[in-house]
């Protein structure tokens, strides 16, 4: 922090008079010039210590306490240490009349982070004179929590809960080797055209090699021709499955749901020849 500045008479005595009685727009002029030469010293701090000084300078109230002038004017050698001269003593300036006081007791009047503290304790009327703005505490809204999106369990249970409306029934083996083992059921709800496919004991499948694909016998439907409910994979690893049904039309009247092995992206037409699962609605 540069001391410098306190060197230029012209300067500091347009600090004061800024301070004290207000600038003319020429004397404004100049004193943005000569603070733009002191680029050495922080703006702010100039203008605190000409503050300072100028409202110390009238300060009636008896002498600063020992301890606190010997903290505040060792703070002010060090600010002044390497100026190479001695400081413009501002209240000489303002009152030609006063005795002039030696340089260790001006020493605390230009630390300005010091003289700052130290009057604002010393004297309570400079106190509210210097003391910052209250800030206004900044009120955040915490943004509400983003509901993750429900599993196909989850839904899956929804549906459920709206038995006797929706149709649930349970996988039974066929004569495939690859049916051996397969259980679980298959809920659907015709209101919402939604339902989905629960496995236990479905060999997982190379994606590349064959895919799973489900059928909806429709009683309105030909069943040479039964709906297409999609595409699926049994992950490796996993013990129960739950897949959502996509039929691909609606289904109005089902009678019984199939899953068969295709190649990969399924079929138009199955040939059936690899049904793996059958689950029958029971009538009524």
């Amino acid at each position: 922090m540069s001391a410098t500045f306190l060197r230029d008479e012209r300067l500091v005595d347009l600090l004061v008079k800024q301070t004290t009685e207000g600038l003319a727009p020429a004397e404004k002029a100049e004193l943005q010039r000569l603070m733009t030469s002191h680029r050495d010293a922080d703006p702010e701090l100039i203008e605190r210590v000409a503050a300072a000084v100028a409202l110390a300078g009238n300060i009636d109230d008896g002498p600063m306490p020992a301890e606190l002038r010997r903290r505040v004017e060792a703070d002010g050698r060090k600010l002044v240490a390497g100026s190479g001269s001695p400081v413009t003593d501002i209240r000489t300036r303002r009152r030609a009349a006063a005795p002039a006081r030696s340089q260790p007791q001006w020493l605390w009047l230009a630390a300005a982070a010091s003289i700052v503290i130290a009057i604002l304790g010393w004297w309570p009327r400079l106190r509210e004179t210097l003391a910052p703005e209250p800030t206004v505490p900044v009120v955040t809204t915490q943004e509400p929590a983003i509901k993750p999106e429900p599993t196909a369990q989850e839904e899956r249970e929804t549906l459920l809960a709206k038995v006797p409306a929706v149709i649930q029934s349970a996988w039974s083996s066929t004569a495939d080797p690859a049916s051996q083992g397969v259980a679980g059921d298959v809920v659907w709800d015709n209101d919402t055209q939604t339902g989905y496919l629960r496995f236990t004991g479905l060999a997982a499948n190379d994606p590349g090699t064959f895919q799973y694909q489900l059928w909806i016998f429709d009683a309105n439907q030909d069943e040479r021709y039964p709906i297409d409910g999609g595409v699926f994979d049994i992950p490796a690893g996993q013990t129960e499955v739950i897949i959502p049904i996509d039929a691909k039309i609606a289904v109005n009247a089902p009678v019984m749901f199939a899953v068969t092995m295709e190649k990969p992206g399924g079929v138009v037409v199955s040939g059936r020849e690899h049904i793996v699962a059958l689950a029958k609605v029971a009538a009524g």
